[in-house]
């Protein structure tokens, strides 16, 4: 009996809370004139630390369930663990023996400690064992039939003054304390596997949960070295509400052949700087889960972006389900393993079509942040190359700060003095774009505006010798377009380089319908001369790694615009529940909340659909103003001693 997790694929090695949900501070007690003691309390105060659970009982023993055994009795607790399966009973059991003793090889826990823990633990094979427990955590079957039984059954069985938790990432916990004669004592508590290793713990209340019993909790959830983040009874909560949306769209742009599997996932790894791709993701979460979690998300929602995409209903009807079946969006070498082998769906080996052009001078259009860094790769990479900028003062300007990127990776042991000379004398920065006459590949990297880049792309095609390679690289704008100002529209492909060009390891080659093969051969060539990943996709609004992200971050916006959460929660919940290495609103303010909606501008003209429109609260910032870090406040206040945890005045 186990549910469905919200793996993400982090490292569980956790990256720590930037901030979230805070134990408030205990209220001043009041104070009689001329006493210096504070009155005696009728009852204690809220904030008081409510007594934890001595016994829980956690219902299914799964790899989630028997996770959180282990944390629970490694922590001191008494634990029952129930599941009508002996197996899984048995495999709970070795699992924690397994991870003690290595734990005692290690040094991390004595002999003794090591059979306190396991003394702790005891399995049965009835819910009836769970009688005497103070909590109880059910993590059984993802199906609402199956926890409205065990509810039922617990509601009977439980002491009176027993709280009952479930551990549904998707279903309405309120729907199932209305099944109980104890809906007060009935809350969400939803950790993320592997439970060992992952902080974030959701702690989901209803309308109907006393705050007593969510004081409990939380306060239990503190004393296991987790993060509780409070949320409230809503399909997916904050991380799977954000996460599963997300995957919902990589598994239609798979399904849609706009990019292959490879590709998608690099490009959020590489481009995003995710653990895990989205479909490998998928794949160890279990695909028949995630349609579960989607239709009760779009039930709730009615949002077309939560609609299971056709591929996922396809994929668990025919019983390819991901690691767990051997086979989902990859193949694996066994059922459970996670060992990717070779399938029909496999791309070949680069090299065995066309032919790239010969490229040995490259000109690189632009004086800004982009422009320079993309210079610098291809002047660290051997290429020479011609910096144009509008005047030769902001192409010199340019040049300078290169050369300062370049020594500061000469002070970071990243590059030698002689590498650093010989990048510098390869760079020879001009105020005409005449200078790139003789040039193999242009680069463009100036304003993200359609009009600027055609009239530069016209420039380009009167002084570039026929069959140079003219690249863009716009993050939004059609390619074709920009191709189309051009009388040699086969010769123009997408580039999108990353921010920062130096670090980022992903590029984005955008073919249109007029790019020649040879073209798109030469811009793979060039990325692998430069060390870069280049991944294929086609010439829409976003391409892969936009098209992904920014629909996740409007989601984000609208769950605080809906004061379902505050901004420091879901950063937290994404960082700790996600493996996230920057919570959304971390992102925002960082991308520029400008940037930001204009790119999500893009996407919803270009794909019609509402759940795309930008988030009302995004446009009310940038109309006010705050952009983000370059402008002092965006979703946090920078430059004070604080930074706010909602958007206050927005």
């Amino acid at each position: 009996m186990d549910r469905p997790s919200t793996p993400s694929a982090a490292d569980p090695a956790a990256v720590p809370a930037q901030a979230s949900a805070k134990p408030s501070a205990r209220p001043a007690a009041a104070v009689s004139p001329g006493s210096a003691r504070p009155e005696p309390s009728a009852r204690p105060e809220p904030s008081e630390q409510p007594a934890l659970p001595a016994v829980v009982a956690v219902i299914g023993l799964g790899t989630m369930g028997a996770g959180i055994a282990e944390v629970l009795a490694c922590a001191g607790h008494e634990v029952v663990g129930v599941d009508i399966d002996d197996a899984a009973a048995r495999r709970a059991v070795a699992a924690l023996e397994t991870r003690t003793a290595r734990q005692v090889e290690r040094g991390r826990l004595t002999a003794a400690e090591r059979a306190d823990v396991l003394a702790r633990f005891r399995t049965f094979p009835e819910l009836r064992a769970a009688a005497a427990a103070d909590l109880v955590i059910e993590v059984v079957a993802e199906r609402y039939d199956v926890k409205r039984e065990v509810f039922t059954a617990l509601d009977r069985i439980a002491k009176p003054e027993a709280i009952l938790a479930t551990g549904t990432n998707a279903l309405s916990v309120t729907r199932l304390a209305a099944e109980t004669g104890r809906p007060d004592r009935v809350l969400g508590l939803h950790f993320f596997t592997p439970a060992q290793a992952m902080k974030l713990v959701e702690v989901v209340s209803t309308v109907l949960t006393a705050p007593e019993a969510t004081r409990t909790v939380t306060a239990l959830v503190r004393s296991l070295g987790k993060e509780p983040v409070p949320v409230g009874d809503r399909a997916g909560f904050i991380a799977d509400g954000l996460l599963f949306g997300y995957l919902n769209q990589a598994a239609a742009m798979y399904e849609a052949r706009y990019a292959t599997r490879e590709d998608i996932d690099a490009a959020m790894r590489l481009g995003c700087g995710l653990p895990m791709g989205p479909l490998a993701l998928l794949d160890l979460i279990g695909v028949d889960t995630a349609t579960t979690v989607l239709e009760a998300m779009y039930e709730a929602s009615r949002d077309r972006l939560h609609a299971p995409a056709p591929v996922l209903r396809q994929l668990t009807a025919a019983g390819l389900l991901g690691r767990k079946s051997g086979r989902g969006f990859y193949s694996y070498a066994s059922p459970g393993s996670g060992t990717v082998v070779a399938d029909a769906e496999t791309p070949p080996e680069r090299g065995g079509g066309a032919r790239g052009r010969t490229v040995r001078s490259v000109g690189v259009a632009g004086s800004g942040t982009m422009a320079t860094g993309i210079a610098e790769v291809f002047a660290k990479a051997g290429f020479d190359v011609v910096l144009a900028a509008r005047t030769r003062e902001k192409a010199e300007r340019a040049a300078a700060r290169l050369a300062g990127s370049l020594e500061r990776s000469v002070a970071k042991g990243r590059l030698t003095a002689q590498q650093r000379d010989a990048a510098l004398a390869r760079v020879a920065p001009t105020g005409s774009y005449e200078a790139f006459a003789r040039v193999d590949l242009v680069v463009e990297a100036v304003a993200e505006d359609l009009y600027v880049k055609q009239e530069l792309f016209r420039v380009l095609d009167k002084v570039c010798r026929p069959g140079a390679v003219l690249a863009t690289t716009t993050s939004s704008l059609p390619v074709v377009a920009i191709a189309r100002a051009t009388a040699r529209p086969q010769d123009v492909v997408g580039l999108h380089f990353f921010n920062p060009a130096p670090a980022m390891k992903l590029v984005e080659v955008v073919r249109t319908v007029l790019t020649a093969a040879d073209v798109v051969a030469t811009a793979h060539e060039v990325s692998g001369a430069l060390r870069k990943h280049p991944v294929d996709c086609g010439d829409r609004a976003g391409f892969i790694v936009n098209a992904l992200l920014f629909p996740y971050l409007n989601n984000a916006v609208k769950m605080v615009q809906d004061h379902y959460a505050t901004v420091d929660a879901v950063d937290a919940a994404m960082k700790l529940g996600g493996g996230y290495p920057m919570g959304p609103f971390e992102l925002l303010d960082v991308v520029g909340l400008d940037v930001s909606l204009a790119i999500e501008q893009v996407l919803h003209d270009e794909f019609r659909d509402p759940g795309l429109a930008p988030a009302p609260l995004l446009e009310h910032l940038v109309s006010a103003g705050c952009l983000g870090r370059k402008t002092g406040r965006g979703f946090r206040e920078y430059g004070r001693s604080f930074a706010a945890t909602s958007p206050r005045g927005a």
